[in-house]
C-alpha cells in the first residue's frame, strides 16, 4: 500500500485522515444530537466523549493540513462537467475544512461560557477563563449545533458527489479515496 499520494491516487495517510474524520464526525454529531437521551447517569460521560471526539477531529485536521502541505493531493479527475464542477468541489472542500475548525472551537467556547473546565481526553482539565453566562452559552451552543448540522449536510453532498462521479460519470474520484484500493 502506497503511503504518499501519487498523481493518480491518494496514499494511505490521507485516506486514513479522511475516513477517521468521517467516522468521528458521525459519532460526534450523533452524540451531540442524542446525548440528552442518554440515561442521566451517563450525561457527563457522553459530554466528555463528545468533547474528546471534537478535539480529536481538530487534531486530525491540523495533522491532515500539515500532511497536505508536505504531500499535495493528486489533481482532480477531469470530467464532462468541466471547470464548474471543480469550482463547486473546491468551495465544498473549503467549507468542510472551515467547519472542521470552527465547530470544535465553538464547542470549547460553549464549555467555557458554561463556566466549566474543558476535559482534555480525561487526562487533565483546562479551567474556564470566564464566569458562567448561561444565555451566552446557550447562544453559542445554537451556533455550534447549526454549524454541526451544516457540516453533516455538506459532507452528505460531498459523498453524493463522489457517488455521482463513480456511478454516473464513471471516473476514479471515489475509488482514489476508498480504503484498500490501488486505483
Amino acid at each position: 500500500m502506497q503511503v504518499q499520494n501519487s498523481l493518480e491516487r491518494y496514499g494511505a495517510i490521507p485516506k486514513t485522515f479522511h475516513w477517521a474524520t468521517v467516522v468521528l464526525v458521525i459519532a460526534g454529531w450523533l452524540l451531540g444530537q442524542f446525548g440528552d437521551d442518554l440515561p442521566h447517569t451517563m450525561h457527563a460521560a457522553g459530554l466528555s466523549i463528545h468533547i474528546a471526539i471534537g478535539m480529536t477531529i481538530f487534531a486530525l485536521l491540523v495533522a491532515r493540513l500539515v500532511w497536505r502541505f508536505i504531500d499535495p493531493p493528486p489533481p482532480p479527475e477531469t470530467t464532462a462537467l468541466g471547470g464548474i464542477a471543480e469550482v463547486g468541489a473546491r468551495i465544498i472542500h473549503v467549507a468542510l475544512y472551515a467547519l472542521l475548525v470552527a465547530i470544535p472551537i465553538m464547542g470549547i467556547l460553549v464549555q467555557f461560557a458554561r463556566g466549566h473546565a474543558l476535559p482534555v481526553f480525561g487526562l487533565w482539565e483546562i479551567a474556564s477563563p470566564w464566569v458562567r453566562d448561561r444565555e451566552f452559552a446557550k447562544s453559542m451552543l445554537e451556533v455550534h449545533e447549526l454549524m454541526a448540522n451544516a457540516l453533516v449536510v455538506l459532507a452528505a453532498m460531498h459523498g453524493a458527489a463522489a457517488l455521482v462521479h463513480h456511478f454516473v460519470l464513471g471516473d476514479r474520484t471515489l475509488r482514489r479515496m476508498l480504503p484498500g484500493t490501488a486505483h
